[in-house]
C-alpha cells in the first residue's frame, strides 16, 4: 500500500498475535537495488578479472614451458655433441696407445645417446649432467694431449733409431767406387801379373775417371804406398776399411771426413799396374775380404747382423 511515497510492509507470524509492520520509502528501495547491482556487477567484474588473470598465467606458463623445451632441446644437442666428441677422442686415444704399446687407462666410456627431452628431468639436473659430461670430455682431451706428447717422444726415439741405423748402413761399403766399372781382376789367386793371392778387385776404368768413397768414414792415409801407388785408406768406424789404389791423384787429406759417394780421387796407373784401373780393397777387422758382394749394396747377411 502506498501512502505519501511510502511502502508499508506487514509481517504476520504463523503463530502469535503480534503483527510486525514497517515502512520504507521509494528512494530507500532504489538505493538498496543500486547497492545490490553494484555488488553483483562488482562480483562479476572481479570474477572476470580473475579469469583473465588465470588465462594470462596459463599463457605465461605455456611460454615458460616452451622456453624450457627449447632450452632442453639445446642442451640435448650439446650433450650429444659432447658425447660424440668424447667417444671420438677416446677412440683416438685407444688407437694411439695401441700403436705405441701404452697401457689402456681406466675411464668411464662416453656411453649411448641420451635425450633429456624424452626423460624430462628438471633443467638444473640436465645442466648438472651436461657439466659432468663436459668435465669428462675435458679430462679425455687432457689425456689425449699427454698421449700425443708420449707418442711424439716414441716417434722421436724411433726416428733416432732409424737415423742411427741409417748411419750404420751409410758407414758400410755398398757402392761401386767407379760407378759401374767391370771387375777385371778378381779377389782370388792369380798368376798374372804376379803369382799370389790378389786381396782386392781391379775395376776397369779410364785414366782420370772419378773415384768415390763407397761409404762414409774418415781418411786415415793418403800417400804413395809402394806397389799400390797413390792409395787412400778410409776408416769407416765399424771395423771396415776401404783402400783405393793406383790413383793418379787424391782429393782428400788425412783426418778429413767423407760421405758415401763423395769424390776422393781419380783413376790412374801409379805403383805396380799394367794400365789404368782402380785397385779396390775391403778390409774387415784388419783382414781382407771379398769386395764383390759390397759393390751393389749391403749384403743381406750384413744387414741382418745390424741392431
Amino acid at each position: 500500500m502506498k501512502i505519501n511515497d511510502r511502502f508499508y510492509v506487514k509481517i504476520v507470524p504463523q503463530r502469535g498475535d503480534t503483527i510486525h509492520r514497517f515502512w520504507v520509502r521509494r528512494r530507500h528501495i532504489a538505493v538498496a537495488l543500486f547497492a545490490l547491482a553494484v555488488v553483483v556487477f562488482g562480483s562479476l567484474a572481479f570474477a572476470g578479472a580473475q579469469v583473465l588473470r588465470a588465462h594470462a598465467q596459463v599463457a605465461t606458463l605455456r611460454d615458460q614451458a616452451e622456453e624450457q623445451r627449447r632450452a632442453l632441446t639445446a642442451i640435448d644437442q650439446q650433450t650429444e655433441n659432447l658425447r660424440k666428441e668424447l667417444q671420438h677422442v677416446q677412440h683416438q686415444n685407444q688407437e694411439i696407445r695401441q700403436l705405441i704399446g701404452a697401457p689402456a687407462p681406466v675411464h668411464t666410456p662416453a656411453g649411448q645417446k641420451t635425450s633429456w627431452i624424452r626423460r624430462g628431468p628438471a633443467l638444473d639436473v640436465v645442466a648438472a649432467h651436461v657439466r659432468a659430461l663436459a668435465d669428462a670430455s675435458t679430462v679425455t682431451v687432457q689425456e689425449s694431449d699427454r698421449i700425443k706428447t708420449l707418442a711424439l717422444r716414441v716417434l722421436n726415439l724411433q726416428h733416432l733409431r732409424t737415423l742411427e741405423r741409417a748411419q750404420l748402413i751409410a758407414a758400410i761399403p755398398s757402392i761401386d767406387p767407379v760407378d759401374g766399372a767391370e771387375v777385371v781382376g778378381c779377389f782370388c789367386y792369380r798368376s798374372y801379373p804376379d803369382s799370389e793371392f790378389h786381396e782386392g778387385v781391379d775395376l776397369g776404368a779410364d785414366y782420370g775417371d772419378t773415384v768415390r768413397a763407397s761409404a762414409a768414414g774418415t781418411v786415415v792415409a793418403n800417400s804413395y804406398d809402394g806397389a799400390y801407388g797413390i792409395k787412400v785408406d778410409i776408416d769407416h768406424g765399424n771395423g771396415y776399411h776401404t783402400w783405393y789404389a793406383h790413383l793418379s791423384r787424391a782429393n782428400v787429406g788425412v783426418g778429413e771426413h767423407v760421405y758415401k759417394g763423395e769424390t776422393i780421387g781419380a783413376v790412374g796407373a801409379t805403383g805396380f799396374a799394367t794400365g789404368p784401373h782402380l785397385h779396390y780393397q775391403l778390409m774387415y777387422q784388419g783382414q781382407p775380404i771379398d769386395p764383390t758382394p759390397f759393390l751393389h749394396g749391403v749384403p743381406s747377411n750384413v744387414l741382418a747382423s745390424l741392431p
